[in-house]
């Protein structure tokens, strides 16, 4: 079967664009997801205290995330932040759905229909008050809490962490 110039066109882009849209749920290099994770346990509200920035943050303060379990199982997101130059509140509502089996802490969420983005558990406190959550490379990497304020050794174990994975620390924005 020989195909046409256009068809095959069509084909090689198709298939470039299903390949970037897989990479988007991976995780960078060296970032293991947490194990014996517990779902609900997660569940609730949690504030972001650094990130590295992106146009979908920018200008953002009292940022953050609330995640409910939904009727199909999957994980509502909420994420809401405050424009610091307008004093207007921002939502988004999205939906998060396990990568693998749900004991593994590797989520992809969804804010714009079928394209999805990795997120990774990849440290999380015991009692689950803070977390270290990375995307699919090394320019998405959040520190979340339960309260606004986190101790010095979590914030220095932040740093530390995400710098020897190869996250740019240097750039981190800190909310609190």
């Amino acid at each position: 079967m020989k195909l046409s110039r256009v068809t095959f066109k069509y084909l090689s882009f198709s298939l470039l664009i299903l390949a970037a849209l897989a990479g988007c749920t991976g995780m960078p290099e060296g970032v293991e997801p947490v194990t014996d994770f517990d779902k609900s346990r997660y569940l609730g509200t949690w504030h972001e205290i650094a990130r590295l920035d992106h146009s979908f943050e920018r200008d953002l303060v009292d940022v953050t995330a609330e995640y409910a379990l939904r009727d199909d199982g999957a994980v509502r997101v909420i994420n809401s932040g405050t424009d610091s130059e307008t004093g207007e509140r921002k939502v988004a509502e999205g939906h998060a759905k396990f990568v693998g089996d749900e004991s593994t802490a590797h989520l992809k969420v969804s804010f714009f229909g079928p394209f999805y983005g990795s997120y990774v558990v990849f440290e999380l406190d015991p009692d689950y008050q803070y977390a270290f959550v990375a995307g699919y490379n090394t320019n998405y990497l959040w520190l979340l809490a339960r309260e606004t304020e986190i101790n010095e050794d979590i914030r220095q174990r932040f740093i530390d962490r995400a710098r020897a994975l190869g996250f740019a620390v240097d750039e981190l924005v800190w909310l609190h």
